[in-house]
């Protein structure tokens, strides 16, 4: 299966970042703008978009995951007006608007998040996030105050274009079944000085079996455990995220302490396991390279809904390095 081009990514993010960017100041469809010349820690690696990758076509043979008696085919799969429930047990009955969306304005739900609401490192996991968070950052998405730094990604430009056409009921109803699930863990952190190389799968990465590495660098590498698995949107599909030797422990480090000053211990709004408060979310187990691009995003101020004012003084001072190193602690905590 051809799943990119076969250059290093290494390299390829770089060039992404010059040039998919946005060329004006307010940016397209909610994306923002080229980051300044200041921006020089800009985490491009962590905002993976290239529309020029082909997908080989959707066929219509049956497929199975494992722990599944469904067969879905890799062209429902592809239809964002349809989420394959691959696992119906792992979830109350779904809404329509979940399961397949309104159309023509609105695809479905669990088609990006998944049934169960464990999404991917392309766009984000919903299950168990408070009803009135996931409400807020809707009514965010859709007055413009929540936008995203960087290459107009496809995951981001149909969060837009889904918030701005949903109703107040159609939002209600997704956001109290994303509420009532029970997150997964998903994520393997593994520290190491190099990764199999990666290759860019249009929004996310995938690893090659070849056995060829690359150094790590100041990133994290994401990738699923199976790729297929991962496309069929089966939300138990697992993914392993490769960081540089360390980054737990200075992750850790800055979580709980601020790190004398750089930040806020993240137990002060997120509780002390880190799995919310009220209408503040939790943050454990979550994907790292989403945890990343929030980082950024608050910093760069694109995302400046609500409790915004409290994340900016909190990420002012974090470094790309800080940024890489708490991502990894907090995706390798039970969610």
């Amino acid at each position: 299966m051809r799943i990119g081009k076969a250059i290093s990514v290494s390299a390829l993010f770089f060039t992404l970042a010059l040039t998919n960017l946005p060329t004006s100041a307010e940016g397209r469809g909610g994306v923002s703008g080229t980051p300044t010349a200041a921006d020089t820690a800009f985490p491009a690696w962590a905002y993976p978009w290239d529309p020029n990758v082909e997908l080989p076509p959707g066929d219509d043979e049956p497929r199975r995951v494992p722990g599944s008696s469904a067969t879905f085919s890799m062209a429902q799969a592809r239809d964002l007006y349809f989420a394959p429930d691959w696992h119906p047990d792992d979830h109350p009955p779904m809404p329509e608007i979940v399961a397949r969306g309104r159309k023509p304005a609105v695809r479905a739900c669990g088609s990006c998040h998944r049934t169960e609401g464990t999404g991917g490192p392309e766009n984000a996991s919903l299950a168990g996030l408070p009803a009135a968070y996931i409400l807020q950052q809707l009514a965010d998405f859709k007055s413009g105050a929540r936008k995203a730094s960087g290459p107009a990604r496809g995951p981001v430009l149909l969060m837009l274009a889904n918030a701005k056409a949903l109703t107040e009921e159609e939002m209600q109803v997704a956001a109290d079944y994303f509420s009532r699930l029970k997150p997964k863990a998903l994520i393997t952190v593994i520290e190491t000085d190099v990764v199999p190389m990666p290759r860019l799968n249009r929004n996310h990465y995938v690893a090659l079996t070849s056995g060829e590495k690359e150094l790590i660098g100041q990133r994290i590498v994401e990738v699923p455990v199976d790729a297929e698995r991962f496309e069929l949107r089966d939300a138990r599909s697992p993914f392993i995220a490769y960081a540089p030797a360390g980054s737990i422990a200075r992750g850790e480090a800055l979580a709980r302490t601020g790190g004398n000053g750089k930040t806020v211990a993240c137990a002060t709004c997120h509780g002390p396991e880190l799995k919310g408060v009220g209408p503040i979310p939790s943050i454990a187990g979550r994907s790292p390279s989403y945890v990343v691009r929030q980082l950024h995003d608050f910093k760069a101020g694109t995302r400046a809904g609500s409790l915004s004012a409290l994340m900016r003084p909190t990420v002012a001072k974090l470094t790309a390095e800080d940024m890489v190193a708490l991502a990894a602690y907090l995706a390798s905590l039970a969610p």
